[in-house]
């Protein structure tokens, strides 16, 4: 059996390729079925997000233009098209692929941990379809094993290296616990969803959104389990904000100094930290210059993320020690498979054997022989029909000069020189 990763990523297809590559969650079922009903393949699971697309499989044999012309025939594209995106890894090297896409080493954020969830999915989808065996089921309870494992052990996850995720770290670190803290988000962009989801995640108080368009403030914090308000707003709600998060592509400031001042004295000076994220800034600079008020700028944030990123790659480098370790372990595992027919056939010709006899005894018993002479020919018997065959093929290899044949056997049975 070989095991084989084909797939595109960030990395080696633009986006609108990987678009059409990609397989929304519904289409699954189907196309697990279409792959496992290949004549090449056995197991088979997809991994699919908006960075990649890669079919991890157990196959027959090594040949990659089945899958191909599947992948290309599934999703109605030529194949001129895609193979210029495709790369493929067997083996050995599809494990440590699988690995370092596991712990987050091969995104394009280096140790994202959403990557790992993702993979789950896959291998539930996969599970429900009937797609996975023993080798499949051992290669992802293996991955999942290593990817906590690197999280474990190394600072892989441990500093945030995206702005919303650098934003909401640092007001941990002003607060602690999120659970009596109410949030102010200012926008309704993609860093700002972020942020929303990591106040969440993390257990907001309460969160509040403010957008020049109410609708969308309103239908973003829905999912949040927030309140959506308009710009106007603000300065109603201020005083009852602790963390103020603002990305907007406003030409003036949001929030000014007058308006804050006003918030400070209704808090009775109790701190707000705010992060702009915004260029122009949303929040008058000179907002950070008064008492209680904690403000940092997009410039502070990029150097947080760059000296987390640099800690990151620190890690990196030990996660993948880790990985290579946990290769050599699984394809130790993976190698012991071709042993397992020749096991099963050998207990199972001894089984023959030893029934046959068994039965042959109880014959002799029931017409009354001497039990001590039942058992002594049982046993000469099985000794003789069990070392028959091998005896044989070991006198034509000493004949034939083939003595790593006979190395194997003392091996294999443990037998000294004396033996």
């Amino acid at each position: 059996m070989h095991l084989l990763v084909l797939g595109i990523n960030h990395r080696t297809a633009p986006v609108e390729i990987r678009g059409q590559v990609a397989f929304p969650t519904e289409q699954l079922p189907r196309a697990l079925g279409e792959l496992t009903a290949l004549q090449s393949v056995h197991e088979a699971a997809i991994l699919s997000t908006c960075n990649r697309t890669e079919l991890y499989c157990a196959k027959q044999n090594e040949g990659l233009e089945e899958l191909t012309d599947w992948l290309c025939r599934f999703h109605g594209l030529e194949k001129g098209v895609l193979e210029p995106h495709l790369y493929a890894y067997w083996e050995a090297d599809a494990v440590r692929h699988i690995l370092r896409v596991a712990a987050g080493l091969d995104s394009m954020i280096l140790g994202e941990p959403q990557i790992l969830g993702q993979m789950k999915d896959s291998y539930q989808l996969a599970t429900e379809a009937g797609a996975l065996a023993t080798l499949g089921n051992r290669l992802f309870q293996h991955t999942f094993s290593v990817a906590k494992q690197i999280r474990t052990d190394t600072a892989i996850g441990a500093s945030p290296v995206s702005v919303a995720f650098a934003a909401v770290s640092l007001a941990r670190q002003i607060f602690g616990s999120f659970e009596k803290q109410t949030a102010l988000l200012i926008g309704a962009g993609e860093t700002i969803e972020l942020a929303a989801r990591h106040l969440h995640e993390h257990g907001i108080g309460q969160m509040i959104i403010a957008n020049r368009t109410v609708e969308r403030a309103l239908d973003l914090a829905a999912h949040f389990d927030g309140f959506g308000i308009a710009l106007s707003q603000i300065p109603a709600h201020l005083a009852e904000i602790d963390i103020v998060i603002s990305s907007t592509g406003s030409p003036d400031h949001i929030l000014d100094r007058e308006m804050v001042c006003d918030a400070i004295r209704g808090r009775k000076h109790r701190p707000i930290f705010m992060v702009d994220i915004a260029v122009p800034p949303d929040i008058d600079p000179r907002v950070g210059e008064l008492n209680d008020i904690y403000l940092y700028t997009i410039d502070n944030l990029k150097e947080v993320i760059a000296e987390n990123l640099r800690s990151r790659q620190e890690a990196a480098e030990q996660a993948e020690e880790i990985v290579d370790a946990q290769v050599d372990r699984f394809m130790t595992w993976m190698h012991s498979l071709d042993a397992v027919p020749a096991i099963c056939a050998y207990r199972d010709h001894a089984r023959t054997i030893g029934e046959a006899e068994l039965r042959k005894a109880r014959q002799r018993l029931s017409h009354g022989e001497d039990p001590q002479q039942v058992i002594e020919l049982l046993t000469h018997n099985l000794i003789n029909k069990l070392a028959h065959d091998p005896s044989v093929n070991l006198r034509e290899a000493a004949e034939q000069g083939k003595t790593s044949l006979l190395e194997t056997v003392r091996t294999l049975f443990r037998l000294k020189d004396g033996n």
